[in-house]
């Protein structure tokens, strides 16, 4: 794709990320995958093929591009860092977590070998995936390793539309439910503008110490900033670029020689000097 005159579907499809992007500080190497509308029997088949009928909204963003991949990166002392990274399957990529052994020994523990059903929904929280045949999830994104979003059908097969919903899974196999509709989380997406990790400020440890120090930089266009900002100043080092070596042109001050009369001690200079006066007054009154 050229970068200086995107192409309008692919500026409505990134509801125009890429020219706040590009007028970013330091911001370098946007790019954007361009690929092909997915044909209808594409969808159908995939729908025939895992008994799981996808949203309407999912269905009509497949039949606009099939699948999405948005890239950038930084330019930090004329090195560049590849930092952010936006990426929905395509129909084809959209394949069932892998419910299969984890190793290849025989009776090796599966993912379903990890339930518990003791920690189910709370007040303020939906009942969460089962890695079991209880749900059908089906991988959006892996995240470059740091988890996976997932596509969740919460009542098994055969799976309705209506039983969609978004859910992270972090890398210690936690669940973490983002939204409930994949338009809402389309703009998730967008808004965290890729940034590494934004996955975890849904989660109830937050991202990482590192993480934070890009989203400082490169604030998410995101209305679910108290999540962002929670305890900011005790993990962010906003660093002063005008400030940093400062420290390294302080003057030096000589020592002084001699001794180095404390507070108290000037304090009581004057009286030892009036103890000297009187005494050599006393002297000259003997003589």
């Amino acid at each position: 794709m050229d970068e200086k005159s995107p192409k309008p579907h692919l500026e409505k499809l990134t509801l125009g990320i890429t020219r706040i992007l590009e007028s970013s500080p330091g911001v370098t190497g946007v790019a954007i995958t361009e690929k092909l509308p997915a044909e209808r029997h594409m969808i159908s088949s995939w729908e025939q093929k895992n008994n799981c009928i996808l949203p309407e909204d999912m269905k009509n963003f497949y039949l606009v591009t099939n699948g999405f991949h948005m890239t950038w990166s930084v330019r930090l002392d004329e090195k560049v860092i590849p930092l952010g990274s936006m990426v929905i399957n395509s129909i084809s990529k959209l394949t069932q977590l892998n419910q299969s052994s984890m190793y290849s020994l025989p009776g090796a523990p599966t993912l379903a070998d990890l339930e518990d059903d003791i920690a189910e929904a709370g007040e303020d929280q939906p009942e969460k995936p089962h890695f079991d045949s209880r749900s059908v999830i089906f991988e959006l994104d892996s995240c470059n390793g740091n988890g996976k979003v997932c596509l969740v059908y919460k009542h098994g097969k055969p799976a309705s539309a209506r039983d969609v919903e978004i859910w992270f899974l972090d890398r210690a196999l936690y669940w973490h439910h983002l939204t409930d509709t994949f338009t809402a989380y389309y703009r998730l997406l967008i808004t965290h503008l890729g940034l590494p990790q934004w996955q975890y400020a849904f989660t109830s440890y937050g991202i990482s110490p590192q993480a934070k120090q890009w989203f400082s930089m490169y604030k998410p266009i995101t209305y679910n900033t108290d999540l962002l900002a929670e305890e900011t100043d005790s993990f962010v080092n906003k660093l002063d670029p005008s400030k940093v070596f400062r420290s390294k042109n302080k003057p030096i001050i000589p020592k002084k020689k001699g001794l180095v009369l404390s507070a108290g001690a000037q304090k009581g200079l004057p009286a030892a000097s009036t103890s000297r006066s009187s005494l050599s007054s006393g002297s000259t009154v003997r003589k």
